[in-house]
């Protein structure tokens, strides 16, 4: 074969590196000769509960209907959704998982001539999406590891188009205050959308993080993005959801592809978004381990980035691409960060406390070893 099929793709495209997602366990099983019941997973922010009761139900009672196509539309969990967070079912779009919200939007809106504004160490999918169609990425420098709010306001041109933010940030784990949000949106040109991306919202045990729910009906401009895969456990089944002014849903609507998410997704999501007890649950279990992580990072001699999410970047104090290896020798997968610009540090997941305990051991030998 003589084409150079890449050279016909478009420009953005050819540029473009594909997503490398977190080692999977069978993977690792195959390349050390590991038992997977063995293997240690907190590599991908994942709840570590497994799925509630509740979605074990939902999933059994919709198996019958997998000959028939998904409610393309998602009646049911738009009118759970609209009823939980007080909004009008034609503010919400629903996504192959929130990643899938963010290409809606970028691809909605965003031309060649366009910027979109994002920070330093901010979630990989921004850059891609940009890229993919071939718009100008402009990403501001962070400010102790977070978003600097003030400069990446300062960052938009009459060219930009759209703006990412997350909070909280993954893989840093940083969150933005209330007053610095709102200062922001004040600031913002309305025809530039604002895309709070909250995939770990529902972490969130403090004050200080707003809900950007609570800024729809005063901003038009602004779009919320969540997910099901973090707190609600149904990351493999890959179902997220925006919120924002109907004429925004409505071009985004216009590019989402017909089914994007599947019927067994729908009626697990409608589950999982009533059964609070889960949720508190995955709650308690986030923060005893991120406290567990913490005072195993403290007696190691090792520093930490503070999260509100359900990870947190541990900082090695050396590159830490080594060191990462090493604990896959361990039978421990979590996730190294040096392409999103920290070569030092670790993303590790909360993972239940036997996990954890298994990762700060290993830990402590991979780094006296080396």
């Amino acid at each position: 074969m003589t084409c150079d099929f890449l050279a016909l793709a478009q420009p953005g495209v050819q540029k473009l590196s594909p997503y490398v997602p977190g080692k999977p366990v069978e993977e690792l099983a195959r390349e050390f000769g590991l038992r997977a019941e063995d293997i240690v997973k907190l590599a991908s922010n994942e709840n570590p509960l497994g799925p509630g009761p509740e979605v074990l139900k939902a999933i059994k009672a919709a198996l019958s209907d997998m000959t028939r196509y998904p409610d393309g539309n998602g009646f049911a969990l738009k009118q759970a959704l609209a009823a939980k967070l007080h909004v009008a079912p034609a503010m919400i779009t629903l996504g192959n998982g929130s990643n899938d919200i963010l290409e809606l939007v970028t691809r909605a809106f965003v031309a060649s001539q366009h910027e979109v504004v994002f920070s330093e160490h901010a979630f990989a999918v921004y850059p891609i999406v940009t890229q993919a169609v071939g718009a100008k990425a402009v990403v501001v420098p962070a400010r102790e590891w977070g978003h600097d709010l003030a400069a990446m306001a300062a960052a938009i041109t009459p060219a930009t188009r759209l703006v990412f933010i997350a909070n909280p940030n993954n893989p840093t784990g940083t969150w933005i205050e209330r007053a610095e949000l709102e200062a922001f949106l004040k600031q913002v040109p309305e025809q530039v959308i604002v895309v709070l991306d909250e995939a770990y919202t529902e972490y969130v045990e403090t004050s200080d993080v707003p809900n950007g729910i609570d800024y729809l009906r005063d901003y038009p401009n602004l779009l919320v993005s969540r997910t099901f895969s973090k707190a609600y456990g149904l990351a493999a089944l890959r179902v997220g959801y925006g919120i924002c002014q109907p004429a925004i849903a409505d071009a985004m609507n216009r590019v989402r592809q017909p089914f994007n998410v599947n019927s067994l997704a729908l009626a697990a999501a409608v589950a999982a978004l009533g059964d609070e007890q889960y949720l508190a649950e995955s709650r308690r279990v986030n923060r005893e381990g991120m406290q567990q992580l913490e005072e195993g990072f403290r007696r190691q001699g090792l520093s930490w980035i503070p999260s509100r999410g359900n990870f947190i970047a541990v900082d090695l104090g050396r590159e830490a691409a080594p060191a990462f290896q090493a604990l896959l020798r361990e039978g421990v997968i979590v996730r190294p960060v040096a392409n999103y610009g920290m070569p030092r540090h670790l993303r590790v997941s909360i993972g239940l406390p036997s996990e954890n305990q298994r990762f700060l051991e290993a830990l402590a030998r991979v780094m006296a070893g080396e």
